[in-house]
């Protein structure tokens, strides 16, 4: 029976907040249990350097992601962790992309549209005010880490969709002049997932500074809990709960009837303090033992050093020989 192949990025831009374990690290850990599944699994360093600058962010950055996947449960003798760049095929592979992308679909790139509307709303006027060829060309880079390896299936957050399809739109130009080599990945998207909220009740993203780092010790966890976002609602008043952030959190770490009971305490008027306690109650006792081991891994730099070398290794079995089938196809090799 032929395997199916899972791929899973997280930028290297930062510490890693509940946002990223609830939307992205716990789903894919999940599916990599499942049987006839090869999971691939990578930090994105190379990502990073659209919007990082400080080597020493993104180094810190590195470990602590790493960390935190490995503290969260992830199975090294079964999947694939490696570091982007200690894949120089995926680069040049990138290139190849390049050369068969479309300007015309980079323009209409969501992240690249968004920041040329900015720009234009400034007092610059400059459409092109600070925007880097890696923002721009970042869709491609994505497809290549995603073609490199084949994958079938991609879990992503409904924000990453147009990436997905962009890589799919790459494949089958490449397909339709070289040949069938790269399976068209499919985007998984859970639909029970919403994207968490941060503090503010936005989307929790680290550029809204709303975030709730992932592995805070529990006195802190405790007091972030306490600064989220509620209505003035007193004690006793029924609340909604389809529109409570706190309750948004519940669901992502609560079980069905669990979530339904809270749903009933809402009706009945559940204050906002008792709330809190409970949400930092549920969360906390699933992040216990995982916070307990990545302190530990922390401090076990060149152990996450050589998991990380081990991944690179598994991986580039995969990736060099099929750079050489690409590379054929293409017409690069020896004359006679």
């Amino acid at each position: 029976m032929s395997h199916e192949r899972t791929l899973t990025g997280i930028t290297t831009t930062g510490t890693p907040h509940i946002g990223n374990y609830v939307g992205a690290i716990r789903p894919a850990i999940t599916m990599s249990h499942a049987e006839n599944v090869i999971s691939f699994y990578f930090l994105a360093d190379y990502h990073a350097l659209v919007k990082n600058r400080d080597p020493k962010v993104l180094k810190k950055s590195t470990l602590e992601i790493a960390a935190a996947w490995l503290a969260l449960g992830l199975d090294t003798d079964k999947s694939i962790f490696y570091r982007q760049s200690d894949i120089p095929e995926i680069f040049e592979l990138t290139w190849i992309l390049t050369c068969m992308t479309a300007k015309g679909l980079m323009n209409r790139a969501h992240s690249y549209k968004a920041s040329v509307a900015l720009n234009e709303n400034s007092a610059t006027k400059d459409p092109d005010q600070g925007i880097s060829m890696g923002l721009y060309n970042y869709p491609i880079l994505m497809a290549a880490d995603i073609l490199m390896f084949n994958a079938d299936k991609v879990p992503v957050g409904k924000d990453q969709i147009q990436h997905l399809e962009m890589t799919r739109d790459i494949a089958a130009r490449y397909n339709h002049y070289y040949g069938e080599h790269f399976v068209l990945p499919k985007a998984i998207i859970d639909e029970k997932l919403s994207v968490l909220p941060g503090l503010d009740g936005q989307k929790m993203s680290k550029s809204y500074n709303n975030t709730i780092p992932l592995f805070l010790p529990e006195k802190k966890l405790r007091k972030m809990i306490m600064k989220i976002k509620t209505n003035s609602q007193e004690p006793g008043e029924p609340k909604d709960a389809d529109s409570s952030t706190l309750f948004e959190f519940y669901k992502a770490f609560a079980n069905e009837v669990e979530v339904e009971d809270m749903r009933k305490q809402y009706v009945q008027g559940i204050a906002w303090g008792e709330m809190k306690n409970i949400l930092f109650e549920k969360i906390n006792s699933e992040l216990l033992e995982p916070r307990k081991h990545y302190e530990e891994l922390l401090q076990k730099p060149q152990h996450i050093e050589k998991i990380l070398q081990e991944g690179a290794k598994k991986a580039r079995e995969y990736s060099v020989p099929f750079l050489q089938e690409i590379r054929k196809a293409i017409g690069f090799g020896l004359l006679g």
